[in-house]
C-alpha cells in the first residue's frame, strides 16, 4: 500500500499482475497494476512500516534498500534524475508469497506528476501526456 501524504492523502495498493493477465512486454513477476509515480529531479524522502512481518522494500537501480518493521518507522530518500520504469521487490525473507511483492516506480517530469497527482490516481499516465 502506498500513501503520498504530502498530497491531500492519495492512497492506492499495489499488486502484482497475474502471469495470464499480462500485457506481451510486460515482465513476468514485476508489473503491478498501480505504479508509485514520482517526480524526476526531485528529492524524494519515503517513509516505510509494516503490519505483519519484516519486508525490505528494494529498488536496487536506485540504490534502495530500506526495511519495514512492524511497529517501527523506518525513513530514506534519493533522486531519481532520468525518467523511466525502476523495478524492484520486497527483498526480505518475509513469508509464503514473498516473492509475489513487486514494486515499480515511474519516473516523470515534475508537471506531468503535478497532472498526475491533480487527477485521479489510478487514471493512466498515457491519458494526459
Amino acid at each position: 500500500s502506498y500513501e503520498y501524504s504530502d498530497f491531500n492523502n492519495v492512497e492506492f495498493d499495489s499488486y502484482m499482475i497475474p502471469t495470464n493477465e499480462i500485457s506481451i512486454d510486460g515482465f513476468r513477476l514485476l508489473d503491478v497494476d498501480n505504479r508509485i509515480v514520482l517526480p524526476m529531479n526531485s528529492q524524494i524522502r519515503i517513509l516505510v512500516t509494516a503490519a505483519d512481518v519484516i519486508h525490505s522494500w528494494t529498488i536496487p537501480a536506485l540504490g534502495v534498500k530500506v526495511d519495514g518493521t512492524p511497529g517501527r518507522l523506518n525513513q530514506t530518500n534519493f533522486f531519481i534524475n532520468r525518467p523511466g520504469l525502476f523495478y524492484g521487490q520486497c527483498s526480505e525473507i518475509c513469508g509464503a508469497n514473498h516473492s509475489f511483492m513487486p514494486i515499480v516506480i515511474e519516473s516523470v517530469p515534475v508537471n506531468y506528476f503535478i497532472k498526475w497527482i491533480s487527477n485521479n490516481v489510478n487514471s493512466s499516465l498515457d491519458d494526459w501526456k
